[in-house]
């Protein structure tokens, strides 16, 4: 089964310095059909203006993942971390028992293009962490790359949750394949172009949620970057 969320029917708006768009229920967006899947509770596509950003602010009790698909975003949080974060890279941190931190892009030209991702923890009140690491595009060309697990694999970022993201950049016609273990759950998300999932179009900005189904087939219709998550 496979129930689409289509790109324009997500909440979100136009803050100046930010454009957002909910693919779940955040913040002042509420809808009760969309209040997650499974442990995945939010996917937002934001769009920073330059010399805009997130002042410090708190978050407990979440796994939080950005992927940036254009443009440079600098992270610094209340562990100390300093980084700057860029396409390609896998970015997690463990808000656990209490973090704070900020997000600002240092262009005065550039906007930056990113999906700020919210994952529940497997338990609360874990040990404040950060990880990043950087994520070759050839390694994701015509191929879904590992980039977060609960243990690492294949030198992906750890989560505290079972669950694994994948990403993929496929040229029209190209495809890939994942199978879907017994009782798992998949969310596809298309952060660009668009693809065909099981002869399903999907566009820029448009999520599925998949269940009972043994293989998933992600084609490209128009050069495209997705991100699948497979969760319990």
């Amino acid at each position: 089964m496979i129930s689409i969320r289509r790109s324009g029917e997500r909440g979100g708006g136009d803050h100046g310095w930010l454009k957002t768009h909910h693919t779940f229920s955040f913040n002042d967006y509420w809808d009760e059909k969309w209040m997650g899947f499974r442990s995945l509770r939010v996917i937002n596509e934001d769009f920073v203006a330059p010399n805009g950003g997130f002042p410090t602010h708190p978050h407990r009790d979440m796994e939080i993942i950005t992927y940036i698909l254009s443009g440079k975003l600098e992270h610094k949080d209340s562990l100390g971390t300093g980084s700057a974060i860029l396409p390609g890279d896998g970015q997690r941190m463990t808000a656990g028992r209490g973090i704070r931190h900020s997000e600002y892009n240092p262009s005065s030209t550039d906007t930056v293009h990113l999906l700020q991702i919210w994952i529940l923890p497997e338990e609360q009140g874990l040990e404040p962490s950060y990880e990043q690491k950087s994520f070759p595009e050839s390694e994701k060309r015509g191929k879904l790359r590992l980039i977060a697990s609960s243990d690492g694999t294949d030198g992906s970022v750890k989560i505290n949750q079972d669950a694994k993201l994948f990403v993929s950049l496929l040229a029209p016609g190209e495809e890939v394949a994942h199978s879907l273990g017994n009782k798992r759950h998949a969310w596809l998300q298309v952060a660009k172009g668009e693809v065909e999932l099981n002869g399903q179009k999907l566009g820029q900005g448009d999520g599925a949620a998949i269940s009972e189904e043994k293989k998933l087939t992600i084609k490209g219709s128009k050069d495209a970057e997705v991100l699948l998550f497979d969760l319990a």
